[in-house]
């Protein structure tokens, strides 16, 4: 009998040998589903990759703009990427060529710390049939697969999204869980500690929240770890996916986090202000230091 994790892992990743199949045979079979290729690229440090998008992505594939398209403005006070609304959510999926029955495979420039914001976003829009490419461009070209440079233009989708379909954290509530429940703050050691912050106005973490870097999921090629060391890194608790929730800067990286756990078969809570709302929020308490 198979594992039901063996069926998560193919639910959710695609590897570029598959993808470039999949292309392949699309290309042949005319009109009908298709499935969608999406392009995020996007990092702190660059936020827009659209010029990266266009020095060579993969066939096809449409370039997302995490923070135009991914996430909503408002004040600071909603920490810096804000969850989208369902009529801004579904206006883009249409400008990517997003029909019901079509399935998507969305990349980054490498290890999908973005362009798993997508694959939660599309899900918590009722959209199932969305796929990482593992290892992200990077193990496209190391496959030896084309680029192109051209930037295609698809006939807009009918596709309608409603958000709500996932489990979400609020900042009155995300307290009192790190207490009670377990979450994970998957932001890089030294911000979690507080030793440094370099995007928001208090440096340190939620108290209670325990540190799980989701860099650590990938291995040094970029790809997921496999499912046994995933469930390795989350505790015996978590392993249930009941009462667990994850935090990051802004909600971005804890989408990723929220993607391995999914491939060990967990399902957990996304905190979508994590730490960039919470450090916005006045009397809110802070904790430093390597424990929780």
């Amino acid at each position: 009998m198979s594992d039901p994790t063996d069926d998560a892992r193919r639910d959710l990743l695609v590897t570029p040998a598959e993808l470039h199949d999949i292309l392949q045979t699309q290309a042949l079979a005319g009109d009908g589903p298709r499935t969608r290729v999406l392009d995020v690229r996007w990092t702190l440090a660059q936020p827009s990759g659209h010029s990266d998008y266009r020095s060579g992505h993969i066939p096809g594939a449409v370039y997302v703009d995490l923070e135009s398209e991914l996430s909503a403005h408002g004040g600071a006070e909603l920490g810096r990427h804000p969850l989208p609304g369902g009529e801004a959510l579904t206006h883009s999926a249409r400008r990517w060529g997003l029909h019901p029955d079509d399935s998507v495979v969305a990349y980054d420039g490498g290890g999908n710390l973005a362009s798993a914001r997508l694959w939660w976003l599309l899900r918590d829009a009722g959209f199932d049939r969305v796929r990482l490419l593992d290892g992200a461009l990077p193990a496209w070209i190391g496959a030896g697969f084309a680029l192109e440079t051209t930037e295609p233009s698809p006939d807009p989708g009918t596709v309608i999204l409603t958000p709500g379909h996932l489990p979400t954290l609020a900042l009155e509530d995300v307290g009192q869980f790190a207490q009670e429940h377990v979450l994970f703050d998957v932001r890089a050691p030294e911000r979690y500690r507080g030793d440094v912050e370099p995007m928001d106005p208090i440096a340190g973490h939620i108290p209670g929240a325990i540190n799980l870097p989701t860099s650590e999921n990938l291995d040094d090629a970029g790809r997921f770890l496999p499912t046994e060391a995933l469930r390795a890194r989350f505790s015996l608790e978590a392993a249930t996916g009941s009462g667990v929730g994850f935090s990051c800067g802004s909600g971005i990286t804890a989408s990723h986090a929220l993607f391995a756990f999914a491939l060990t078969g967990g399902n957990g809570a996304l905190f979508p202000g994590s730490w960039s709302q919470w450090a916005n929020t006045p009397d809110m308490p802070v904790a430093t230091g390597s424990t929780p």
